[in-house]
């Protein structure tokens, strides 16, 4: 089941995806989602951020070749974390497919990181791993997008991570994806410049779940995105960068000069 968030006529509403038509409804699949009748074809709606997170929480370190990566330039070292590392978002970056990624004038190292993104959908405290996807509601894609020049210098990356249009999330939320076949490909101007495989992840989705709500309650809409893996070219105005998560869609936002 894909579940999107959608504008058609000046109003926002949730509505399931089937190929490229939208069965719409009413509520959401938090507190509860009604049918309505019709369906919706898909290219008349604007597509909207999946879900604005309570609370949006990151990993950070979770892949071994992006650790080996980013510390080779000098960003952070090269220690592989002992449990899962924690971190959080801006709602306020959060952007959705197709629009702008805003490079800063002073912007010099803008880098895209290719992730998956997890959607809780029930309430979690001190949840086991056995039992931590059973709070998931689904799986969407994020593009954490990065300055590294400022990441370097930047102890808790307020501006590195989370300045305004930093953060694409979407295009929608799949909720059964295929663990053994997910690859995450990253294309700039349509040229491949990443791909690994998604589940290769050194803590996995029921360890963060676990980790976060043994102190922290995880609550109905917030995200946790699960890092990335490699590292990424330099990014500029008037590319195009694409994240494809397989099995779940592809997350395609422009790059357009800031005016700050």
């Amino acid at each position: 089941m894909r579940w999107l968030r959608y504008t058609l006529d000046g109003s926002t509403r949730w509505g399931q995806l089937e190929g490229d038509q939208i069965a719409p409804g009413d509520g959401d699949p938090f507190a509860g989602w009604t049918a309505a009748a019709g369906k919706i074809p898909l290219s008349s709606v604007k597509i909207e951020v999946p879900v604005v997170p309570r609370t949006f929480y990151c990993a950070g370190k979770n892949y071994a070749g992006h650790i080996a990566a980013v510390s080779a330039a000098g960003v952070y070292s090269a220690d592989v974390p002992a449990e899962p590392y924690v971190a959080y978002r801006a709602t306020s970056a959060l952007i959705a497919l197709d629009e702008p990624i805003l490079v800063p004038q002073d912007s010099r190292e803008l880098q895209y990181e290719g992730e998956l993104a997890v959607v809780i959908g029930s309430r979690a405290r001190r949840v086991a791993e056995g039992d931590a996807l059973r709070h998931v509601l689904g799986y969407t894609i994020y593009n954490d997008v990065t300055e590294r020049g400022w990441q370097r210098r930047d102890i808790t990356n307020w501006r590195a991570k989370n300045s305004d249009t930093f953060s694409p999330l979407g295009p929608w939320i799949v909720t059964d994806p295929n663990w053994s076949t997910m690859e995450t490909i990253v294309r700039v101007d349509g040229v491949e410049t990443g791909r690994f495989r998604t589940a290769e992840m050194i803590f996995g989705v029921a360890q963060f779940i676990a980790a976060i709500s043994r102190h922290v309650t995880l609550h109905p809409g917030d995200v946790i995105s699960m890092g990335a893996d490699g590292d990424s070219p330099n990014l500029r105005p008037g590319q195009v960068v694409e994240v494809e998560i397989t099995g779940v869609g592809i997350l395609r936002n422009p790059l357009a000069a800031g005016t700050d």
